[in-house]
């Protein structure tokens, strides 16, 4: 049913307030408005008329193409409505509700609990407003209700938000929840007759007020005597307006499915590097955004609140990982773009090299050789790093990783993004007492020591790269919208930044990128894709007890269309590698976007694959 279509049925089939003793609600035409409306209050003298609001239903949140994630819905309560004057003692009041009460826990053949202290408040501070004693009835319970009701025992009809994809994309849509209580005080004008939502979490949190729409009026007057003597809408409710996501419904399905089937904990995302748009944003493991709704039961909140697993943790973009080799990509362009290194500059990779009085080891266990930064970068050779960071020092690193948008938000509309963290004198200082040393430079060659990513940061600067230094600013929300379809705001493709990267560095940095994954001692074979060329860099990462496996990059590699970081959260003790965990995650991913079909157990890898070991040294 579209929005238009729930206010009409809303104020058409229960007179807003219910069946049984209320007026029947004016008719609406295709424009939303009122037709003849009959101002009987005005004239009446000695009347109180009470101005109420009627609450509107919250627009849609879809995707890119129109396909919904959250919506709204009628729902049927079961409430008492008290006659008027309301002049009873508490014990007739609780006499009468009680027994309208009893009477609907016969027909629905289960108990209803209210306190006293609820009813008689309900009656001294809302009591010309029904009470609610049953909410959103089952549809089975809606046809026994509607034969067992009475003047007095009544339905209401509200509005309730649903998310039809359940834990779709739950950590980008949030949730909403009900107000505060209406019945704590003595109504007034301008109260609403049944309590809003309001956004919690998510894009339902930071469009709420878009989301809401504009409430309706509702008329209401009483005699002298306190009897009511009329009740009409003078002013419909106008429905939210719609807000459209980047994201992508069938890319985000495919990585919810593959991080749920590949991992217990973990983060994809996709971004269109042309755009800026973000097509999917993936974290592991989710939630149902429908239990909380209209409130969360205590059993429900103890459940996510006790699981070590976080499931209301988005991953993808409030959490920051250690990047481990994939930072290896930003140092190689720095130290290009420096001079100092070329891409025909040659060091050795020694199984271990020594920093003041440390030494600072290779995962692998035995020498590589001369290797220039593609085979550096093919092998994933830490001593080459530690060697080509400490050349050019700490800055040149620093500068390249900020401007790529590494260790600062990205400025999605979501609460709570991890800004990260790129380590410089200044955070050096406040944190440790020191400016940088030639340890932090080695550390921080390889991805190790202070710096911290999250996913969604990683894909953005993946995406950079792919765009041959185009900084297209990352967006979530293309668009918001009537139901009519109006745009009301727009948030086009813009170019934020354009770093420049000479075209022999970047077709160096595109060369390494794809012999991760071709090349024959490559560590991100298990992410390929028949037919399409995968670029991407692979990087595994102490991370306090626990391991983060990554896998980062583009493709197709000559014309890309998807930026990708996955992350891998290994458990404490547990082994993973970027090559073993996260870039098979990939591999799946966009097996099934570009429609390569496999069967089970198949190895998409025909060759070995090198493991990149954690790097300890860090």
């Amino acid at each position: 049913m579209t929005l238009r279509g729930l206010i009409s049925a809303f104020v058409v089939a229960s007179g807003v307030i219910g069946a049984h003793g209320f007026a029947q609600a004016p008719l609406i035409d295709n424009t939303g408005n009122v037709e003849n409306p009959q101002p009987t209050w005005e004239t009446q003298k000695q009347a109180r008329t009470f101005v109420l609001g009627i609450p509107a239903p919250r627009g849609q949140i879809t995707d890119r193409n129109g396909r919904p994630f959250a919506q709204s819905r009628l729902s049927y309560n079961l409430a008492v409505s008290f006659p008027t004057p309301l002049n009873w003692d508490d014990a007739r009041i609780l006499s009468f509700a009680r027994q309208q009460i009893n009477l609907a826990s016969s027909f629905l053949k289960r108990p209803i609990n209210l306190s006293d202290e609820a009813i008689i408040n309900h009656y001294k501070n809302r009591g010309l407003l029904p009470i609610d004693i049953v909410e959103d009835l089952k549809p089975q319970e809606l046809g026994i209700a509607q034969r067992g009701l009475t003047p007095n025992l009544i339905l209401r009809q509200t509005y309730v938000r649903i998310y039809p994809n359940e834990t779709l994309a739950a950590h980008i849509i949030g949730y909403t929840g009900r107000e505060a209580p209406l019945s704590v005080r003595p109504i007034e004008n301008r109260d609403l007759i049944f309590s809003e939502s309001e956004g919690k979490e998510g894009i339902e949190q930071s469009f709420d007020t878009e989301l809401k729409g504009q409430q309706g009026m509702l008329h209401m007057t009483f005699d002298a005597d306190g009897n009511k003597m009329s009740e009409r809408i003078a002013r419909p409710p106008v429905p939210g307006y719609n807000v459209i996501l980047t994201i992508d419904e069938g890319l985000q399905r495919i990585c919810e499915e593959v991080l749920k089937s590949e991992s217990e904990r973990g983060a994809i995302v996709v971004i269109d590097p042309n755009s800026g748009e973000i097509l999917a944003m993936a974290s592991n493991p989710t939630f149902n955004p429908n239990e909380f709704v209209p409130t969360v039961s205590k059993t429900v909140f103890d459940h996510y609140a006790n699981d070590e697993s976080a499931p209301l943790f988005p991953r993808a973009f409030r959490s920051a990982y250690p990047p481990g080799s994939t930072f290896k990509t930003f140092v190689g362009l720095a130290a290009m773009e420096t001079g100092i290194i070329t891409p025909r500059t040659k060091l050795s990779c020694p199984t271990s090299v020594s920093v003041g009085n440390h030494v600072f080891s290779n995962w692998k266990k035995v020498p590589a050789g001369s290797l220039n930064f593609v085979g550096a970068m093919e092998q994933s050779c830490n001593t080459w790093f530690y060697q080509a960071g400490l050349k050019i020092g700490a800055l040149p690193i620093i500068e390249y990783s900020t401007a790529l948008g590494l260790g600062r938000r990205t400025g999605i509309p979501l609460q709570g993004e991890a800004s990260g963290n790129i380590p410089t004198d200044d955070y050096m200082m406040r944190v440790h007492r020191r400016t940088i040393k030639n340890g932090d430079v080695a550390n921080m060659s390889i991805g190790q020591g202070d710096i911290l990513i999250s996913p969604l940061q990683m894909a953005q600067a993946m995406g950079v790269l792919a765009m041959g230094g185009k900084f297209h600013q990352t967006r979530l929300v293309k668009q918001v919208q009537t139901i009519d379809n109006k745009v009301i705001a727009a948030y086009p493709d813009r170019l934020r930044d354009e770093i420049p990267i000479s075209q022999e560095i970047n077709d160096t940095l595109r060369k390494a990128l794809i012999a991760v994954t071709v090349g024959g001692q490559g560590t991100g074979h298990r992410s390929k894709v028949k037919g399409i060329t995968v670029a991407g860099k692979t990087g595994t990462a102490q991370w306090g007890p626990r391991t983060a496996a990554w896998f980062a990059g583009y493709l197709p590699a000559d014309n890309p269309r998807y930026a990708f970081a996955a992350v891998y959260e290994a458990a404490a003790g547990v082994k993973a590698g970027g090559g073993s965990h996260a870039a098979p995650m990939i591999g799946k991913v966009f097996r099934k976007v570009y429609g390569e079909k496999s069967k089970p157990g198949d190895d998409p890898a025909p060759e070995p694959v090198p493991v990149e070991e954690v790097d300890n040294s860090g």
